[in-house]
């Protein structure tokens, strides 16, 4: 009797480990929104933005296990933190062929603050819920950099900031974007895809922020993200250097798509410090 109890009480613990194990990368560690900073060295930057701190925020998904209520607290915490700009670089929501969450979720977005400007575009699941609405409420929001070019100007020096669209859904020529801005002039891509940093493009570009990998979502100690939705598998997340040579971020998003876990790869407010 008092093996059996025993045999019991292990099964029982064991049971319980497994159980654990199986919970934490879907309720835990997909719930734990880091803020995360970044020091990325910008050659051309002038001296008057050394130091320039943009909030990067992507990959929100809001809908089907991200509620608004994690949503209105992101953005909560970004106007909370010190910052010079935020960018936002698409996938807001997570349906497909349809408007309510789209009107959900943008009225929140809109309430990000900056002391330079807040900057967005769109990303595939964007599209995929409905395009018309989400440019609708990009414009309406003020913060449309869809296509466009825009200069952030301090001590006589300037910043440019440019906006890409989706490379699936939306593909927007850079050059075409690119030629809105001085040749010599410091200039940061906004785009979805970061296969999109790979695309034909002439101009010259100093950063490139991007989302859309969600960093995996599941990252194997060794081995990396086994399911990344790029065609460059080396474009996963963080600071790194493009075929072309460019220098790219790639934030880890807070939503999920594909499966509702993270494991090794926390969502994140990542906080860029231009150097």
């Amino acid at each position: 009797m008092i093996a059996s109890r025993r045999r019991f009480l292990r099964y029982l613990f064991g049971a319980g480990v497994v159980g654990a194990a199986a919970c934490y990368p879907v309720f835990i560690e997909r719930r734990m929104i880091l803020e995360t900073h970044y020091q990325i060295p910008i050659p051309n930057l002038p001296r008057a933005f050394k130091g320039f701190r943009i909030v990067h925020l992507t990959d929100l998904h809001h809908g089907l296990l991200v509620p608004l209520s994690v949503v209105e607290d992101v953005v909560r915490r970004v106007n909370r933190i010190p910052r010079d700009a935020v960018v936002c670089t698409g996938d807001y929501v997570h349906e497909k062929n349809g408007t309510a969450e789209i009107d959900r979720v943008w009225p929140v977005l809109a309430r990000l603050s900056a002391p330079e400007g807040v900057f967005a575009v769109l990303g595939n699941h964007d599209h995929l819920a409905d395009t018309r609405r989400s440019l609708y409420w990009l414009d309406r929001s003020g913060q449309d950099l869809r296509g466009k070019a825009k200069v952030i100007e301090r001590d006589g020096q300037q910043l440019w900031l440019a906006g890409g669209g989706d490379l699936w859904e939306d593909p927007i020529d850079f050059d075409r974007v690119l030629e809105q801005i001085p040749e010599e002039a410091c200039r940061i891509m906004l785009v979805h895809n970061p296969d999109s940093a790979d695309s034909r493009f002439s101009g010259h570009i100093d950063l490139i922020m991007a989302g859309h990998t969600h960093g995996g979502q599941v990252r194997i100690p060794f081995w990396g993200a086994p399911v990344l939705p790029v065609r460059n598998k080396a474009y996963a997340s963080g600071v790194l250097r493009t075929l072309k040579g460019h220098t790219m971020f790639i934030s880890r998003g807070i939503g999920w798509a594909i499966y509702p876990v993270r494991f090794n790869c926390f969502p994140e407010i990542a906080v860029v410090t231009l150097a």
